[in-house]
């Protein structure tokens, strides 16, 4: 299989950011393969969608042996994300969105790039928000708890099923506000990833059924993103991680309007 050079030198610049800021790869890999390489939406999104899983699926087993998730919080988040995804998908094959309507995806992929903008950036003050409402309102907030963890869950669900993008920035400050007490920073991280990797194997396997997988390019994302991911993880030490993470996340937001904004 001959390879294109330029998707593992994207890959290792992505997979250099990733290990560097701990920012999702998929709010980068898919706004680049859609605006840069000129793949479809729906391609973009189905490859994306396994090259998440392949990349995360690593870290998912480390924090499992490590003890960092929390299973109450991650089962109920399966509660939500796997009916959403599945329905989701259902919904992309009855209708025949993934061939017809990629219009409705660019633009979603839009609005969850600048919603994860935002929410990379504001990360702190929702945590504050969260520890605020349980403060004040304990036992209304832990009784509400279950029920909004499984509608967090059905949101991520559909939004990573249907963009590939949401399980990360979206995902980690849901859970933040949700749990302001109950999850320490590795906790937080080890149940999101765990989230992660399953919903995005079931959200890819819908897509590897609808066709919705370009091969050659997965191949080459996956070939530049592991050595990058080492190097960029290394140099995270010495890097202005803040710095790098604000402009990224400046950069998500920009790209994330233009999509919005762009005409069909």
């Amino acid at each position: 299989m001959a390879i294109n050079w330029i998707y593992p030198t994207a890959g290792f610049g992505v997979g250099v950011l990733v290990g560097l800021t701990g920012v999702g790869g998929g709010s980068l890999m898919t706004p680049l393969m859609i605006l840069i390489f000129g793949v479809a939406p729906n391609i973009a999104v189905g490859t994306d969608l396994w090259f998440a899983a392949i990349t995360k699926i690593v870290g998912g087993l480390v924090h499992g042996k490590q003890g960092t998730v929390d299973r109450q919080i991650l089962l109920r988040m399966f509660c939500g994300s796997v009916p959403a995804s599945i329905l989701t998908l259902i919904w992309l094959h009855q209708t025949q969105t993934h061939q017809s309507n990629s219009q409705l995806m660019f633009k979603t992929l839009g609005v969850t790039l600048v919603l994860s903008s935002v929410a990379a950036v504001f990360r702190k003050r929702f945590h504050a928000f969260g520890v605020r409402m349980r403060g004040s309102r304990p036992i209304e907030f832990k009784t509400a708890q279950p029920a909004l963890t499984v509608l967090a869950g059905a949101i991520l669900g559909f939004l990573v099923t249907f963009t590939s993008i949401g399980a990360g920035a979206l995902g980690a400050v849901m859970l933040l506000y949700l749990y302001p007490f109950r999850l320490t920073a590795k906790s937080l991280v080890g149940t999101d990833i765990v989230h992660a990797v399953p919903l995005a194997f079931l959200a890819g396997a819908g897509h590897l059924v609808l066709g919705n997988i370009n091969y050659p390019l997965l191949f080459g994302l996956l070939l530049g993103s592991i050595p990058g991911i080492i190097l960029g993880a290394w140099a995270s030490a010495y890097a202005p991680e803040k710095i790098v993470r604000t402009a990224i996340s400046v950069m998500l937001a920009v790209v994330g309007l233009k999509m919005i904004l762009a005409r069909g």
